[in-house]
């Protein structure tokens, strides 16, 4: 099943979306019976509160959908998403130029639909889900085709990441981006197990050499002609933190640590869908960093793909290599842009939460470009430094650099700054997100979640000055 909206019908009901604040005015022009009904049933316009109103003889004759108060919305995204959850079954139709509704501007319109369509995710891999009763009808004011396009690399994003590393290790990860490749037509190779060593990707190789799954380098292209943009994700299927293994209650949630993984390719499909004309460029580094006799050890000094030695502090700091060989392969190809997610630390967590996707570069345009474009695509993200004070942090006495550095203080930041030194010359921003909804909420159940991404889809004509 893929996200989609109903077909036109003319048995769709009529849905107003209402402001609290204008609730009164819209039941002045409306007959005793529906006024009574309204208040009987305790319809106040909160946000995403639903009620259908039936004709006397007990047909439905419309539905109200609550779109709450201003202030309100500011602390809740997809506010329609909510109410849309709570409606019976049927096709719907947003009335948006009847008196008293809420007048939503083009932008905020299309993140509401977009809303409607990520609720109706369900992941139903190992156990049958109820669909989402409602469904909508695309206003004619929204590009429909688009906003269903977003939906669909988010559904990608959110089952990739929900599906347990027993039957999404890096090998079913790479089964997963050869698909995605043959439905838009991309080119896919790929370097595994010993062969990583004879092409000079040492750290992968380490990181990923004591998994059952031969650790594997993803390499995907797509497009001939415009701007050389590079996306790299971190894809550790599986993350036990190897010899400094983490203990069972931070252990539980290690299928999604290649949530950066997963965010590249939702990332990536919504540029293959629009057909943006760049040439794009897709890095997965997939491993599971497991705990075998022939694991990589704390203390090991391990010679990366650039020539830098690192110093193993933690081999719960694993991402973070085999990201440096993949960057430094990125950088060979001399991008016009690189960008790197990755499920990489618990210090951004700690920073800003779960729902905000930190992000790091050195070039104000494109940060300023991305942080304009994440408040219309209702996908928040925040700016963090490369605070180069910071980067003796990451010397250690008997290598070039430290995957770990002790003290635990901006570990965020010293991560990346680590990656940085992998990236070289090429214009570089790097995302430190959760990739995971802890709790539900509307249009964002419990889960896999894609952060950054639309943002970024959004704001990369700018970025990468792409003609219209």
């Amino acid at each position: 099943m893929a996200p989609c909206f109903a077909p036109t019908s003319d048995t769709a009901v009529s849905l107003y979306l209402i402001e609290q604040d204008q609730l009164q005015s819209w039941l002045t022009d409306q007959p005793a019976f529906v006024q009574d009904w309204v208040a009987a049933n305790g319809f106040t316009a909160g946000g995403g509160q639903a009620l259908l109103v039936p004709e006397q003889d007990g047909a439905a004759s419309f539905a109200l959908a609550g779109y709450g108060l201003a202030a309100q919305r500011l602390r809740k995204r997809f506010t329609l998403a909510a109410a849309a959850e709570k409606l019976p079954k049927g096709s719907y139709q947003l009335q948006t130029e009847a008196p008293h509704v809420a007048q939503l501007d083009p932008e905020c319109l299309a993140s509401e639909c977009l809303g409607w369509l990520l609720s109706q995710y369900r992941f139903t891999r190992y156990k049958s889900a109820t669909a989402m009763a409602a469904s909508l009808i695309a206003p004619v004011a929204v590009d429909a085709a688009a906003i269903e396009s977003l939906a669909a690399a988010e559904w990608l994003t959110r089952d990739l990441i929900n599906t347990p590393a027993a039957d999404m290790g890096p090998a079913q990860l790479e089964e997963a981006i050869e698909a995605l490749a043959d439905e838009f037509e991309a080119s896919v190779g790929v370097i595994s197990g010993a062969d990583l060593l004879e092409a000079n990707m040492p750290l992968i190789h380490a990181v990923g050499r004591a998994a059952e799954q031969s650790p594997r380098l993803i390499d995907m292209h797509w497009g001939n002609s415009g701007p050389k943009l590079t996306l790299v994700g971190k894809g550790v299927c599986f993350d036990t933190g190897g010899l400094n293994l983490k203990p069972g209650a931070s252990m539980g949630l290690m299928k999604k640590d290649m949530g950066g993984a997963a965010n590249v390719l939702g990332l990536a499909r919504m540029i293959m869908a629009a057909r943006l004309p760049v040439q794009l460029r897709v890095l997965i580094p997939a491993v599971e960093n497991a705990v075998a006799g022939n694991a990589f050890r704390p203390g090991d000094v391990l010679t990366s793909r650039k020539g830098l030695t690192v110093e193993i502090n933690n081999t719960d700091a694993e991402g973070r290599l085999v990201l440096a060989d993949a960057l430094t392969l990125a950088d060979e190809g001399a991008p016009d842009l690189v960008i790197s997610m990755a499920t990489l630390t618990g210090a951004a967590r700690v920073a800003v939460g779960p729902d905000l996707a930190p992000f790091y570069t050195d070039h104000d345009a494109d940060a300023t470009a991305l942080t304009a474009s994440a408040g219309p695509q209702a996908d928040p993200v925040w700016r963090m430094p490369f605070h180069a004070p910071y980067e003796s942090m990451i010397e250690p006495a008997i290598a070039d650099l430290d995957n770990a550095p002790a003290g635990g203080f901006a570990g965020s930041i010293t991560a990346a700054l680590f990656l940085r030194r992998f990236v070289g010359d090429s214009r570089y921003m790097h995302f430190d997100i959760y990739g995971w909804n802890p709790s539900a909420a509307p249009a964002r159940p419990k889960g896999g979640a894609l952060q950054g991404a639309r943002a970024l889809f959004a704001a990369l004509p700018a970025m990468l000055e792409l003609k219209s």
